[in-house]
């Protein structure tokens, strides 16, 4: 081969087989974003190839701030929405079996109007809180800011995988 790869080929020709993702669409606010399912889809890819993951399944589902607040209340006690929600399965892994790694929930009001607050290309800010809940599924967290930088540093790298910017570059470091 004497060209480089694209990034999409890169991540297609190295994505290993076995990560099955279902895409649940369960607001129709997401058809405004045709191109979001695409998108996450090839972020998780990536995130799944940085982490080594194979022979996976997980769910996402493209809500609504209602739905995620509802779901952020019964789980995390939190009574508001919020843009992305983790779910790991925590189901053990058999042997020629794929692991279920659970399900990752994304509101669509509140990624877009946080991409817009930023900035940012809406389907960039979906791809950074994807592999953002894709992590979590792995076992990643950010309770501690030894966790919260190293979890940051994944999401980068992998990002930049995708050719997405920083999503943390000019943040206020006191926030």
């Amino acid at each position: 081969m004497t060209a480089a790869a694209a990034p999409n080929e890169l991540l297609e020709s190295h994505a290993a087989p076995g990560i099955d993702i279902d895409v649940v669409v369960e607001s129709a606010l997401w058809n405004a974003e045709p191109g979001s399912e695409a998108a996450l889809r090839r972020a998780i890819l990536a995130a799944a190839v940085a982490m080594s993951t194979n022979a996976a399944e997980l769910a996402v589902v493209l809500s609504d701030d209602a739905s995620i607040q509802t779901l952020n209340r019964q789980w995390r006690n939190i009574d508001k929405p919020t843009n992305v929600l983790s779910f790991p399965s925590g189901a053990p892994r058999h042997d020629g079996q794929p692991v279920l790694l659970g399900d990752i929930v994304i509101a669509y009001e509140t990624t877009a109007a946080e991409a817009a607050a930023e900035g940012k290309p809406f389907l960039h800010h979906l791809s950074h809180l994807a592999v953002h809940g894709f992590l979590h599924l792995v076992g990643h967290d950010h309770e501690t800011d030894p966790e919260a930088d190293a979890m940051e540093a994944l999401e980068q790298d992998i990002l930049a995988r995708l050719d997405i910017p920083d999503p943390y570059r000019g943040r206020d470091s006191a926030a």
